[in-house]
Order: C-alpha cells, then sequence, then structure tokens
C-alpha cells in the first residue's frame, strides 16, 4: 500500500524484517513471476496451502500430481516459471514424471513439497515409520537431485532465506525446474527477510571476449566463402528468450533458415527466410536437399534428438558447421568455450554483410509447407477423415496468437508440419514425449494465457492417460478446443510393433465433458462435420471437445517413416542382444 504526502511523492510501506518461512518463499515466487500454483493437497503440505490461501497467488487444484506437475510445465513454457506443491512421497513421487520431463526439455519448474516434522527425518526415530513415506526420508529427496538443477530441504529458519534464493536463482537461471523441501514445523518458522530483489535475477552466462571475437571472425570468414548457407534454428533460442536476437541477425544477414520439431514457431512461419521443417530423412524433399547440400550450416541452440533429426539422420558435416550452443560455439574442430549464445548471435548480426535473399534459392514455407491455409481446401460431403487432409483442412482455422499445443503420434507429426499464422506459440514435448502430457499442459497454458486461443491436439491412448483433468479445466471456465485423434489405440506404438498389447477400450469420448460437468462434445466423421465446427469455434467461449474419428491405420507420412525408424532401431537392438547372450 502506497500513499501521497503533502510534496505529492509516493510513500511506500515498508515491508516487515520478518516473515515465515512460507510466506517469504510465496513472496519470492510472485517476484519471480509466479502467480498460480499447481497441485493437490495432502495432510503433510497442510500448512503450506493455509500459507497459499491467504497470500496472493492463486492455488489450482488439479486431479493428480502428474497432471499438476505437466501444468507447470505448459504454464512456465508461457510464463518463464511454473509450480507445482505436494505432499511428501506419494504426492510428489506421482508428480517426479513431470518434473523428468522438464528437466530433460530445459523447462524451469520450481517442485515443492510439504513433508513430515524434522524430528522423523532422524532414521533413530521410533515412529518415522509414517503413512505416504518409505521410512527412509533422504530417498525422494535424493531422487529429485537427479532431475533438478538444486534442492533444498529447509532445516533451518536463519538460513531459510539464503537457501530459497539459491535454488530460486538457480532455476531462473540455468532454465531447469528445482525442488524445495519444507517440513511442517518448518512452515510457519520466522525467519529474515531479503530484500534485494537482485539475489532472484537470472545470472547471464559469461562470455570471453576474446574467445567471442575469434568466434566472430572465423563464421564471418567462413560466410564469405559459402555460396548457400543456411541457418538450423532451434529449442536453445526459445528457452533463453532470444527469438528478437535472431529475427535481427536474420534481418542483417538476408540468410534462409529451418527448424527442428522442438524449435517451432521460434519465430513467425511468415517469414520470407523460413523455408520449413527439418528432420532428416523425414523431411521435404526440397528442404532435406537444401539443407543437406549447404556448404556452410550454422545451427543456433539445436537439441540433436531422434525425433529432431529424423532418428539421427541428420545430414551435416563438421567442416562445413558452426554450431552455437548455449555457453559455447564449435566451428569445424574447433571449440571456443564460454562465448554466451545471446552475445554471439548480437556480435555476428552488427558485422555480418547481408545478402539479397533472391540470390539464395529460397522457397518460402508459406508457399510449399506441407499442410498450410495458403492453399484452398474444400470439404467434401461424406469424405471420412484423413490425417493427411484432417491438418490442411485444420491449418485454415488457426487464429493468430494462439497456442497450438500437440501430443506425441499423430498429433504432433500432423502439427508440426502445419504451417502456423502469425504470433502463434507452438508447445509440444517432443524429447520426453511422455504420453498424456498435453492434457495437464493445456490446463497449464490455459492458465497462464486466459486470452489467447489455445488449440490442443491429443491421440485417443495419451487422453485415457491424464484425462481426469478436463474436469478442472471445465471447473475453472476454460475454453481451450481440444482435437482428440480417435484411432483406437496406441498407433505410434503399433507401426513400431503391432499387437494386442496397442489395444485399449473404446470409449464414448465426445460424452466425457458432460460427464463431467461440462457441453458435451462433437464426434466428427467427416470433413463436412469438421468444417461445420471449425466454423463456429471463434465464436465459442466455453470448452470445445471434438472426437475426430480416423481409422486405426491412418498416420502422417512422417509419423509412418518414424515408426519404420524406431522399429528398425528397436530390432538391430533385440538382434545384438541375443548375439551377446549367444556368445555368453
Amino acid at each position: 500500500m502506497s500513499n501521497g504526502n503533502k510534496h505529492g511523492q509516493i510513500l511506500v510501506r515498508e515491508e516487515p524484517d520478518m516473515m515465515s518461512v512460507t510466506e517469504y518463499l510465496l513472496m519470492r515466487l510472485k517476484q519471480i513471476g509466479v502467480l498460480h500454483i499447481f497441485g493437490v493437497p495432502g495432510d503433510f503440505a497442510m500448512a503450506l496451502l493455509k500459507n497459499v490461501e491467504r497470500s496472493e497467488l492463486e492455488w489450482v487444484g488439479t486431479c493428480n500430481e502428474l497432471n499438476a506437475a505437466y501444468a507447470a510445465d505448459g504454464y512456465a513454457r508461457i510464463k518463464g516459471v511454473g509450480c507445482v506443491l505436494t505432499t511428501y512421497g506419494v504426492g510428489e513421487l506421482s508428480a517426479l514424471n513431470g518434473i523428468a520431463g522438464a528437466w530433460a526439455e530445459r523447462v524451469p519448474v520450481i517442485a515443492i513439497t510439504g513433508s513430515p516434522v524434522l524430528k522423523h527425518w532422524d532414521p533413530n526415530d521410533p515412529q518415522r515409520r509414517l503413512h505416504h513415506t518409505l521410512g527412509d526420508y533422504s530417498i525422494p529427496v535424493a531422487m529429485f537431485s537427479k532431475i533438478t538443477t538444486a534442492h533444498t530441504v529447509i532445516t533451518d529458519e536463519r538460513t531459510a532465506a539464503e537457501e530459497i534464493d539459491r535454488v530460486l536463482h538457480a532455476c531462473i537461471s540455468n532454465k531447469l525446474p528445482v525442488y524445495i523441501n519444507i517440513p511442517s514445523d518448518m512452515t510457519d518458522k520466522p525467519c529474515a527477510r531479503r530484500n534485494d530483489i537482485k539475489e532472484l535475477s537470472a545470472t547471464k552466462p559469461t562470455t570471453d571476449e576474446q574467445a567471442l571475437n575469434e568466434a566472430v571472425e572465423e563464421s564471418l570468414q567462413l560466410l564469405s566463402a559459402a555460396r548457400a548457407p543456411v541457418i538450423i534454428a532451434d529449442v536453445g533460442l526459445v528457452r533463453w528468450k532470444l527469438q528478437q536476437h535472431f529475427l535481427q541477425l536474420l534481418e542483417a544477414s538476408g540468410l534462409p533458415f529451418v527448424v527442428l520439431m522442438t524449435g517451432k514457431t521460434v519465430v513467425d512461419e511468415s517469414h520470407p527466410q523460413f523455408l520449413g521443417l527439418y528432420m532428416g530423412d523425414r523431411s521435404r524433399e526440397y528442404v532435406q536437399k537444401r539443407v543437406e547440400e549447404a556448404d556452410l550450416t550454422i545451427m543456433l541452440g539445436v537439441m540433436e534428438t531422434d525425433f529432431n533429426t529424423g532418428g539421427f539422420t541428420m545430414n551435416t558435416h563438421k567442416s562445413k558447421t558452426v554450431q552455437a550452443d548455449i555457453n559455447e560455439v564449435r566451428i569445424k574442430h574447433h571449440v571456443y568455450q564460454q562465448v554466451f549464445l545471446a552475445d554471439f548471435l548480437s556480435a555476428l548480426t552488427k558485422k555480418i554483410t547481408r545478402r539479397d535473399p533472391s540470390s539464395l534459392d529460397i522457397h518460402s514455407a508459406t508457399n510449399s509447407c506441407r499442410h498450410r491455409a495458403t492453399v484452398q481446401f474444400d470439404a467434401e460431403p461424406g469424405r471420412s477423415l484423413t490425417a493427411n487432409r484432417l491438418f490442411d483442412q485444420i491449418s485454415h482455422y488457426i487464429p493468430q496468437d494462439a497456442i497450438v499445443i500437440a501430443e506425441t503420434g499423430v498429433a504432433v507429426y500432423g502439427t508440426v508440419e502445419t504451417l502456423m499464422p502469425q504470433n502463434v506459440t507452438f508447445i509440444a514435448q517432443s524429447f520426453y514425449a511422455s504420453i498424456g502430457y498435453t492434457v495437464g499442459a493445456t490446463l497449464g497454458v490455459c492458465i497462464a494465457a486466459p486470452d489467447r486461443p489455445v488449440l490442443a491436439f491429443i491421440g485417443d491412448g495419451s487422453f485415457q492417460v491424464t484425462c481426469q483433468d478436463l474436469s478442472t479445466m471445465i471447473r475453472r471456465q476454460l475454453h481451450p478446443t481440444i482435437f482428440l485423434i480417435n484411432n483406437d489405440g496406441y498407433l505410434i506404438e503399433r507401426l513400431i510393433c503391432d499387437g494386442a498389447f496397442n489395444d485399449i477400450q473404446m470409449w464414448k469420448y465426445s460424452m466425457l465433458p458432460e460427464v463431467m460437468g461440462g457441453r458435451r462434445g462433437k464426434e466428427i466423421k467427416t470433413e463436412e462435420q469438421l468444417e461445420q465446427e471449425l466454423e463456429g469455434l471463434a465464436s465459442g467461449q466455453e470448452l470445445s471437445f471434438l472426437e475426430l474419428q480416423l481409422p486405426r491405420w491412418e498416420a502422417p507420412e512422417s509419423l509412418k517413416l518414424a515408426g519404420a525408424g524406431m522399429k528398425k532401431a528397436s530390432l538391430t537392438s533385440t538382434i545384438e542382444g541375443r548375439k551377446q547372450n549367444v556368445s555368453a
């Protein structure tokens, strides 16, 4: 609260020097941008939850802890940081897989656990075997330590503020999850308030100026000799919020660029220098040829995963590559360490010579992407839905400024090859690829960006894993559009190895929103039916649930290629294992 004095100056009310451990944590969470906390209540977390209720932060209760972690992940991808709060043992270990995904994909999520009072942590305490625990209280902490960049158990109120700041600072600086465990008898202990917001400011990686200058000079020498250079942009630019740096480089250079799956929508896909999605052998022919025949490849923030590289078929040559990662630049066989990606981009942009894009064989994705609104689509009455035409059709109804979320399988392989309109944010857990991620993530995204259209694409098998929090979206009156792709089971698994183990019970999916207290969804079998529903989406202010019924084996061509590649890799591993067993 502030008031004006007689001189018109603003007088700011001084905050107390002492506050409880939980109050301090919640204050710091708000200061770094956390306004919502996702989770499930539990008895060891009750003291924490009562403090949350009294705070300026909003509690978002979910149906299970796994979805709470997924929601915090989705929230963080929009807001910059997310938070999940659970009870000790059964609660936090249910959330563990979601935190693992955030670790793998470099998403800053804060996992807070309310745990039993400190005396029970003593291995000699005769009452240590409490419900929800493993008896050995160090086990969950050790598990989380492997998938977080910093962790702490608050055991002393005198150092609590310092510990909280240390862990939160690591979270926002490293763009990785952290873990904070607060025993029940520590939550309301008084601790000294630390007032310096700088304690939480993200630390920028340091840059060795000499190494930076040498890296830029060598890059410029290669560029001056290159006739057909290309840039590969990926998720590192997104996680470190370097999109503007990248745009400035594109403007200064005139160079064409492609993205990998995890870097989709790093900048607007309507950009005239954007060629499209590169996935090794699974790319469109022009994109693959343009990248692999380039005489210089500049890789920015690239994560070389199997999905990103088309099953590790990305064919670039070290002798013709500049690879800039977060803290180092590799050029041919030279490594320049302590060169922060932002500094490299800025220095290169200042010195690079612009080329005329018309001389660089640029076939813009706007005119060549596989599924795009620039090609007219006519829904055919009575024609059944197919994977390829489905995304041709939907591409015409994705609004500007939307957030598009896609699940592993048909959903992600269809949407990544769909040209997105201006200011669209694309989200997919396409490295860790935990099925069911999309339901929780959609909840988190809707909470983080209530004024943006949200379109979620999820398969039936994945939906059955985490569907409960559809009810949380309904309860909170959120209004995403959910496309449930029903192809009767685990299609991506069928493409790798078919069997009855890929079958699931057929649900009446379109009825579930009504069961959960919302409006009944729509069951859609034909293009004409889908067209009618898509035309009505723009005016919708409630959750829309569209069950798209596709034939069991209907898949985008790139997904079929991915399945074949994974099948081959799986068979190769099996054969090699058998050989080793025989020789033994």
